[in-house]
Formats: structure tokens, C-alpha cells, sequence
């Protein structure tokens, strides 16, 4: 028996906002193990520079990733989708273990399976520097608030 994430392709706009919300939720809980169960056993990514392939990979690479980049919030929003890819827009805000913040900026194209499982994700990211008053995200460390402002909202 396969495992299964509805919404399941082919996507609607409805259900491309609804997959993006998912992971944005789950990448805001920041618990690797929850966050590698969203792709296939054998998914592919390029993060940036570094190629991965599968779960056991992704958890490793979150979990140093959530080490170094800390008090993380991120808003993600669909950009495009067409059958069973989307393709998300984000910006997510960090600390580093000085104190410094950034806000990344990046795009990721994702491809799942019949299954809602992403077997595929390609994501390019810049960091930029930005003083703690600059900071736009500022709810409780977790889900982002159904009340809080889009990326479009913010003008990000």
C-alpha cells in the first residue's frame, strides 16, 4: 500500500494553494522528521548547491539546516501549476547564532506523484542581510497565523 498526501494532482488553484499552505505549515513546525514525510522515499532536490536524494537525506539536511538558521518563519505562495507541478514563490526570516538576520528569497519548483508525495523539488535561494527592525514576520514560532499578511500583502 502506497502512502498518500491529498490534495492530489492534477492541481486546481484551490488545492495548488492548499499543497503550498501544507508546506509551509510543515516547514514552520521545523521537525525534519514530519517535513521528509511531505516526498517520495527516493525524492530528488537541489537546495541552492547541495543535491539530495531521498528522506533519510532531506531529514539530515533540515535538521542542520534548523540548527543554524534559527527563530525561522517562512510564507510561501503558489507563483504557477499546471497538472501535477507547482511552483512556489517564498521568503522566509532567520537569526543566525550572532544575532545577525537575514530574509531569504527563493523559488522552488516542485513535481509530486500520483500519490500527493514530492518527488522533485528544485529551489533557488539569495540571503539578505536585514537589521531586527526590518523584520515583517513576528507571529509565535509555528503555523503562520490565518490573519497574517501574504508575501503580496507585504510587498515581498
Amino acid at each position: 500500500m502506497s502512502e498518500s498526501r491529498p490534495p492530489l494532482p492534477p492541481f486546481t488553484a484551490e488545492t495548488a494553494a492548499q499543497k503550498a499552505r501544507m508546506a509551509e505549515d510543515a516547514w514552520n513546525s521545523r521537525d525534519p522528521a514530519r517535513v521528509a514525510l511531505a516526498y517520495t522515499t527516493d525524492s530528488r532536490w537541489r537546495n541552492r548547491a547541495e543535491f539530495l536524494q531521498g528522506r533519510d537525506a532531506i531529514q539530515a539536511f533540515l535538521t542542520r539546516k534548523w540548527s543554524r538558521e534559527l527563530d525561522y518563519r517562512l510564507i510561501k505562495e503558489v507563483w504557477a501549476f499546471h497538472g501535477n507541478r507547482i511552483a512556489v514563490r517564498f521568503a522566509y526570516e532567520w537569526h543566525d547564532d550572532s544575532g545577525s538576520w537575514f530574509r531569504s528569497y527563493g523559488n522552488e519548483n516542485w513535481e509530486f506523484d500520483e500519490h500527493g508525495l514530492m518527488r522533485l523539488r528544485i529551489a533557488s535561494i539569495n540571503d539578505l542581510p536585514i537589521s531586527q527592525a526590518d523584520r515583517k514576520y513576528h507571529w509565535p514560532l509555528g503555523r503562520r497565523p490565518d490573519d497574517h499578511p501574504t508575501l503580496s500583502a507585504l510587498g515581498l
